[in-house]
């Protein structure tokens, strides 16, 4: 998914960036937001250093400098809450089933917040996306602790209102303890066991098994994290300014949603509500089945996936 910043998504994001203070003794006038914004960005995109800013955007310095007070504002976490907020406002999002994962990123200046593995010194930025890719939430740490201990501070930061119905995982998520915590909160954990479990033991079913098959959707936002260069590689010292630019880009990433969904004409929408109570007097309760076919002719029935692939 090739990202680009657009004057629309420019001017949402800008809206909710706080102004420079003035001083009351005057000084040099203050870095219009705008441009700081697209310096920040460009960073994101490309993976460069600071001192490789192109002077279009302003003093490298200048813009550093605001990014880090943003940062500490949390002008970047309350971005992806509002951008989560309109997906969820728009009914984009599909709690029906929810996919959990976690990805290694190497660290090469060190700091704060750093594991040692096998392959190095490196942070894990877990991500818990819908059915269709959206994250709605999404976490930064060590390495140390195993996956299946992140997955509860992931729920601990929803973009969403209403809990998934159930979360899907690999076998990194074949824990009891985590299976009995998220059944307290009513969500069902899938995920297959390993290979030391004994028999006796088994509380997956193969039936709800076949939903692994569909992991593949996590594994691409994770691919769409990776298409800004500075989620690749961590070169910050401090986690906070990390999860910065993690932040920025779940917000891009969402506000591509909702800004697609803006711009479908209205006879597209009439034929997705149509489709959408055709499926509910189905009892479909809008999940899709792999069975049926997709089908757009309106003498031929609605599909489920007709509903997914357009909404």
């Amino acid at each position: 998914m090739a990202v680009r910043l657009s004057d629309e998504q420019l001017e949402w994001l800008a809206d909710r960036v706080p102004d420079a203070l003035v001083s009351a003794k005057g000084g040099r006038p203050a870095m219009d937001k705008r441009r700081a914004l697209r310096g920040i960005f460009w960073v994101l995109d490309n993976g460069a250093k600071w001192k490789d800013l192109p002077r279009e955007f302003g003093a490298k310095s200048s813009v550093h400098k605001y990014f880090t007070m943003w940062v500490r504002a949390g002008v970047f976490e309350n971005l992806m809450r509002d951008a989560g907020g309109l997906v969820e406002e728009r009914g984009a999002y599909r709690l029906y089933e929810c996919f959990v994962d976690g990805t290694f990123n190497k660290a090469r200046g060190g700091g704060d917040g750093v594991g040692l593995t096998k392959a190095g010194k490196g942070v894990r930025i877990m991500v818990l996306v819908d059915a269709r890719g959206l994250p709605i939430a999404v976490t930064t740490g060590s390495t140390g602790p195993h996956e299946s201990r992140l997955v509860q501070g992931l729920l601990d930061f929803m973009l969403t209102v209403d809990a998934p119905a159930r979360i899907i995982g690999d076998k990194a998520q074949d824990s009891d303890a985590l299976d009995d915590e998220l059944d307290g909160e009513g969500i069902e954990l899938i995920a297959p066991h390993r290979r030391n479990r004994r028999p006796e033991n088994a509380t997956q079913d193969g039936r709800k098994l076949r939903r692994y098959k569909r992991r593949w959707t996590v594994q691409r936002t994770i691919s769409w994290f990776h298409n800004f260069r500075r989620l690749c590689i961590r070169y910050e010292k401090s986690t906070t300014l990390f999860q910065g630019f993690l932040h920025l880009g779940c917000s891009i990433i969402l506000l591509k949603q909702v800004l697609r969904i803006s711009s479908i004409s209205p006879s597209k929408h009439e034929f997705i509500a149509a489709a959408a109570r055709h499926l509910a007097s189905r009892g479909g309760a809008g999940e899709p089945e792999t069975g049926d076919c997709l089908a757009a002719d309106p003498g031929r029935p609605f599909s489920p996936r007709c509903v997914r692939t357009l909404a």
